[in-house]
């Protein structure tokens, strides 16, 4: 059978203030910013993409930072915790980091067969890090968190859900996920051959609020497909099956079409390529403002609109 998923490609998030939400990325946590452009739906407002060096699908972690929007609020009908792998050995390097800034954080814990610790962003963004020596991909080194340390990547993200099975059910029949574990609830899955990037948690939550949708929410979760050949396959399953996928929307650094899963969830399914290389060199990645051809005319009203960004 074809491989039509891979895994995860990348988590949105709606944000709040600008420079604080690059500093928490790039100073705390140490993520690298591989892209500034805008949302390609409302130019006036930035969408920010932080990776590793150089922005691989599974390690990108994105936003719009709308300024001054109220605070969503978790709860079931949305991804609540994306979670990172960092190495065994650097449990109590992102302890003391973390006290250090002055952000709580919750743990350690056992999950599975895993140790993490869970917090928030400065927006209230669950964030998750989950030790692991599984995790091959080499972390960003920007100077401050020694590389032995870094980040890697996504390990897996939380859905709450009120009720699983049809979620499952699309995970397992039109998304080739299998399931590999149930443990008070949590329903985790792989794509492909699995591992950190590749798994996907469903909470079943039914005694959870809904959610509501604001700064520190997620706004959809994109899961990785080879090219644009596997997405139209994909793209024509859901529809055979009553999903309202959107048409192939032309994201510049990837391909995308947009479904909502039964529970609410915003899903997406984007192309590994082109990737973040194709308007400036991976040495300079995140550097300058990149706008698709629609906006380049605007280029010098946007730039006198948009916040002043510093990678400190």
């Amino acid at each position: 059978m074809e491989t039509l998923i891979n895994g995860l490609h990348h988590v949105t998030t709606l944000a709040g203030d600008t420079q604080r939400n690059v500093d928490y990325y790039t100073d705390i946590l140490g993520l690298r910013l591989v892209k500034k452009t805008v949302n390609f739906d409302a130019p006036d407002v930035y969408h920010l993409y932080y990776g590793n060096e150089t922005g691989s699908p599974g390690t990108i972690l994105t936003f719009f930072p709308y300024g001054s929007i109220p605070r969503g609020r978790k709860g079931v009908g949305q991804l609540t915790y994306t979670a990172f792998s960092a190495p065994t050995a650097s449990l109590s390097f992102w302890m003391d980091r973390l006290h250090e800034r002055n952000i709580p954080y919750a743990g350690p814990y056992k999950r599975f067969s895993e140790t993490y610790i869970r917090f928030e962003d400065f927006d209230g963004m669950g964030i998750e890090l989950v030790f692991t020596d599984d995790d091959k991909r080499p972390g960003w080194d920007n100077g401050r968190i020694p590389a032995e340390f870094a980040i890697r990547g996504f390990y897996t993200v939380t859905l709450n859900e009120l009720r699983t099975d049809r979620t499952i059910a699309l995970l397992t029949d039109l998304m080739q996920h299998t399931l590999i574990g149930e443990e008070e609830g949590r329903f985790r899955f792989k794509a492909g051959d699995g591992g950190p990037g590749n798994y996907v948690d469903v909470l079943h939550s039914p005694k959870d609020v809904h959610a509501l949708q604001g700064a520190g929410s997620v706004h959809h979760v994109a899961f990785s497909t080879n090219s644009d050949e596997t997405q139209l396959i994909i793209q024509q399953q859901l529809a055979e099956a009553g999903y309202h996928v959107t048409p192939v929307q032309d994201r510049n650094y990837f391909h995308s079409i947009y479904f909502r899963e039964p529970g609410g969830i915003l899903f997406e399914v984007a192309t590994n390529p082109p990737g973040f290389a194709v308007d400036e060199p991976i040495s300079e990645l995140g550097t300058g403002l990149k706008l698709p051809p629609q906006y380049e005319a605007r280029r010098a009203k946007l730039i006198t609109e948009l916040p002043e960004i510093i990678v400190r």
